[in-house]
């Protein structure tokens, strides 16, 4: 036999050697834990994840959390996000390691983000790193479909990959056409489903968190609150403690150019359904006195979800202005004056054209015919403009506060 045969053999044998001991020392890892949450759906998992994880910590459960929202980060014992560094592409061996690196012997709980799009994937996910005993559907929406499915229910099978074996999963998806497909894969797996009642969520409840919450999110929270017997004030307090992922909703209210500027980042926003319902949330930010922007920000690997936001934009939002940043400058601008949006009202102001900062503000905001001007990011998060654009937002908001002003 070739000695090059030989030394291949000897390679494989040295790597499947080196699993078996991995696995059976991650298995008995997950399995000190009482608790195992896996958080999956189209929106909101990085939100739930750290409100879930806050809401241990605030019930003295010692909890490790991880979150891949706007970056990837481990949410440590104390609440506090470390940064993952990642030297390749990320693939979900990354949950091992960081279930070796932080659960020791003294964590209870581990709160994480499915961080798998392929429904292959995120089976391997639960089944082999996670395994669940409280699973989390956020909801289904229409995102991903080159991976997931081209129909809500297709969508719906693949996210339910996640659900535990034996466990218990929890959605505030009350969509009549997913939920017997829910209960029929939570049956099949002998879980029980818990249905999260948004209505159990008051408005003064929402009003404690710095950032615009979604009740939804929070419901579930307060259901697995309930599974686990941790009392209500105590959840609420650990979740509005909780350090928020940086592309939740926030509003800054700036003055640039001698206007008032409103500022939403609702970049993390990609599906028609979530951004509909985000835009219900602006509405008591505007006023007859108010133009309204909406910044349609494109990815180069991102083609297919440029193409549908260019119909939502039009069809389903109402903006007095629409900005292209990143790619596809002309391909979007074709497809809005298509859809019947006026071409003198669509401002280009990415990669063709790669305005400078001072630029892009002057075209946003100094030329717009009203002193309060509403600007709305959304479909993706990381462009060049966009990151200007929320470097100087963050900045100057900042300025504005040391300033004493609000």
């Amino acid at each position: 036999m070739p000695v090059a045969v030989i030394c291949g053999y000897i390679v494989s044998l040295s790597l499947l050697s080196r699993w078996a001991i991995e696995s059976i020392a991650h298995r008995r890892r997950m399995g000190r834990l009482d608790i195992r949450i896996h958080v999956n759906g189209i929106r909101g998992k990085s939100t739930v994840a750290r409100i879930i994880a806050g809401m241990l910590r605030e019930a003295q459960i010692v909890t490790i959390g991880k979150a891949t929202g706007t970056e990837a980060v481990v949410i440590n014992r104390d609440g506090v996000d470390e940064v993952i560094n990642r030297k390749a592409a990320p693939t979900i061996l990354e949950q091992i390691e960081v279930v070796k690196k932080y659960v020791d012997s003294s964590v209870r709980a581990l709160v994480i983000e499915c961080m798998a799009l392929r429904p292959q994937y995120q089976e391997v996910s639960e089944r082999m790193i996670v395994r669940s005993n409280i699973g989390v559907l956020t909801n289904v929406r229409e995102d991903h479909q080159d991976v997931m499915g081209e129909t809500l229910p297709e969508i719906a099978r693949s996210l339910l990959n996640t659900c535990p074996f034996g466990g218990i999963l929890v959605t505030a998806e009350r969509n009549p056409e997913i939920t017997p497909i829910i209960e029929e894969v939570a049956a099949a797996r002998g879980s029980t489903v818990v249905y999260a009642d948004p209505e159990s969520v008051t408005d003064t409840d929402i009003g404690r968190f710095d950032y615009i919450a979604f009740k939804e999110n929070v419901a579930i929270a307060l259901s697995i609150s309930e599974l686990l017997k941790i009392p209500r004030n105590i959840a609420m307090d650990g979740m509005v403690a909780a350090a928020p992922d940086p592309g939740v909703l926030r509003m800054r209210d700036l003055h640039i150019l001698g206007k008032r500027v409103t500022w939403a980042n609702l970049f993390a926003v990609n599906d028609r359904e979530s951004m509909t319902i985000a835009m219900e949330k602006l509405v008591p930010f505007m006023t007859p006195e108010t133009t309204t922007v909406g910044i349609l920000n494109n990815r180069t690997d991102r083609e297919r979800r440029a193409i549908q936001f260019a119909d939502v934009a039009v069809q389903d939002l109402s903006f007095d202005r629409l900005v292209t940043f990143g790619a596809f400058e002309g391909l979007v601008t074709d497809l809005l004056v298509g859809n019947g949006y006026p071409l003198d009202h669509i401002l280009n102001l990415g990669d063709t054209h790669s305005p400078p900062l001072e630029r892009i503000l002057a075209r946003m905001v100094g030329e717009m015919p009203t002193d309060h001007v509403l600007i709305v990011g959304f479909v993706n998060i990381h462009t060049h403009q966009a990151e200007m654009m929320l470097e100087y937002f963050e900045r100057h908001a900042e300025l504005w506060v040391a300033a004493g002003r609000d």
